[in-house]
């Protein structure tokens, strides 16, 4: 008699969790939901940009300490991060040392980032220039081809005219390897032209015709008298 009262007993309560179980989900009630494990999924948290009323400046996201400097962040070499000396003029030549390893990286951030205006050979005449006739600069001109190295990274830095800085776009190191490029494409440049002028054949001498006659040797002078 007992053993059947608590297979009846066992019957009941595994009814009751089934239908328990069955109004887990998707039944209504009035009543908060209640979270029997506590977690980071049901913690009082602030959202990002939310207002606060706890801090005077209504702000719940806190501003560094003043001084704060991120890594990577201390900029103290002048030259390399803004291309001027301690006086505030262009430095002359790059504070980085050029090798082929650099001035291939400089080619791959160039075609990345300067060869759809400048185009290829750094004539200005990329696809801006093509489809917009937009007018862009050319880095074989006397006036770039003067331009201390501090500037050209200024230009890239900060950009000029049309063109637009890419100051967060392209680190500092790869700002000097474009530089590298550049110049190296400057010399190769004047390399051939001073190598096809010096090839050239000299002018040859106009031929003579019936109104100008071909020179000819002065005569001798006449003997003087008296002997």
């Amino acid at each position: 008699m007992i053993a059947r009262s608590r297979g009846v007993l066992g019957v009941f309560m595994l009814i009751s969790l089934v239908a328990v179980s069955g109004c887990v989900r998707g039944c209504t009630s009035s009543r908060p939901p209640i979270h029997l494990n506590p977690s980071m999924d049901d913690q009082p948290k602030v959202r990002p940009q939310a207002a606060s009323d706890f801090f005077y400046n209504g702000a719940s996201m806190r501003e560094p300490v003043p001084g704060t400097i991120p890594i990577g962040g201390l900029q103290e070499d002048g030259p390399f991060f803004t291309g001027k000396g301690a006086d505030g003029q262009f430095v002359a030549m790059s504070p980085v040392a050029v090798d082929e390893a650099l001035v291939e990286r400089g080619r791959q951030r160039y075609e990345i980032y300067c060869q759809p205006c400048h185009d290829a050979r750094g004539d200005g005449k990329g696809i801006l220039f093509q489809r917009g006739n937009v007018p862009t600069a050319t880095f074989h001109q006397d006036k770039v081809l003067k331009y201390p190295d501090g500037q050209i990274f200024d230009v890239i830095t900060n950009g000029v005219g049309l063109m637009s800085g890419y100051r967060w776009p392209i680190p500092p190191a790869d700002r000097w390897a474009i530089v590298a490029f550049v110049r190296t494409m400057q010399r190769d440049r004047q390399a051939r032209a001073a190598s096809a002028s010096a090839s050239a054949p000299a002018p040859a001498s106009a031929p003579a015709t019936a109104d100008k006659p071909a020179d000819t040797p002065a005569p001798p002078p006449p003997p003087s008298g008296g002997k």
